[in-house]
């Protein structure tokens, strides 16, 4: 069994769009999930979730889909400092006002878990387990720097053993580690990578071998389709310039959105 998996698109239509042109032309792909984040940032909420929904890709509610879902007061996302802070909630506002009541129940819908068992719930196999930030909450940042001992409690609170695939983004960074024999995967991030590279990320999870095989792939989409639409949009022109830095530097002025 091949996964393709996605994360924190984050309203960034063009990235998607090439992403999954990217696992359709791909042969070896037997289902596709995504690990939530689907709007925030981005001038596309909408247009989203009409794709997955359209597609009919599955997946699990990341921070940002939960709390427009819900209303929220925030998105629960962190903060590098005060701007970042200001620039965020004007993103969350615009888009609390921009997504459809459609949207918003699609989101609502979404399950905060997946679990999967790539060899049949009859045999005793691996379990791919499919979060968005971590197994207990999705507003939890699980980065490559967290100590063995704080990942493998979060692989124990979800359960999984030896063998098994724990899967998530929120953090924008992907990344891969084993603890306890347990396989621990960040899928980074299809419309807003923060490491320095602006091309669209997924992962291929090949569970068809004895041991996990895990491939990080990058695409290249549109990227002035994107900028152009956030500066059409009232969001902040910063997240334009973002988005071509990768992730990279500090949201700290409205020139900086002028690159």
């Amino acid at each position: 069994m091949r996964y393709a998996l996605l994360s924190d698109v984050h309203a960034n239509l063009p990235a998607l769009e090439a992403v999954i042109a990217d696992i359709g032309r791909r042969t070896d792909i037997d289902a596709t999930y995504h690990l939530g984040d689907l709007v925030g940032y981005g001038p596309w909420p909408n247009e989203i979730v009409d794709l997955m929904r359209d597609l009919g890709i599955g997946g699990v509610a990341g921070n940002y889909d939960s709390t427009i879902a819900t209303g929220y007061e925030h998105c629960g996302c962190r903060y590098e400092d005060a701007i970042q802070q200001e620039l965020a909630h004007l993103s969350y506002e615009w888009t609390r006002r921009t997504c459809s009541p459609a949207t918003a129940r699609f989101l609502g819908a979404l399950p905060f878990r997946i679990d999967h068992r790539p060899d049949g719930g009859h045999r005793p196999g691996p379990s791919v387990i499919l979060v968005h930030g971590t197994p207990t909450l999705n507003t939890l940042y699980w980065s490559a720097d967290r100590s063995e001992s704080f990942s493998l409690k979060l692989a124990h609170a979800a359960g999984a053993r030896a063998g098994d695939v724990i899967c998530f983004g929120h953090t924008h960074v992907a990344w891969e580690k084993e603890v306890g024999r347990i396989r621990i995967v960040n899928t980074g991030s299809v419309g807003r990578p923060k490491d320095g590279d602006w091309r669209a990320g997924y992962v291929v999870l090949d569970m068809s071998r004895e041991a996990p095989a895990v491939e990080f792939v990058r695409v290249e989409y549109d990227l002035q389709r994107a900028v152009a639409g956030i500066r059409k949009s009232d969001l902040p022109d910063e997240f334009a310039a973002y988005l071509a830095m990768g992730g990279q530097g500090n949201l700290i002025s409205r020139e900086a959105a002028k690159l």
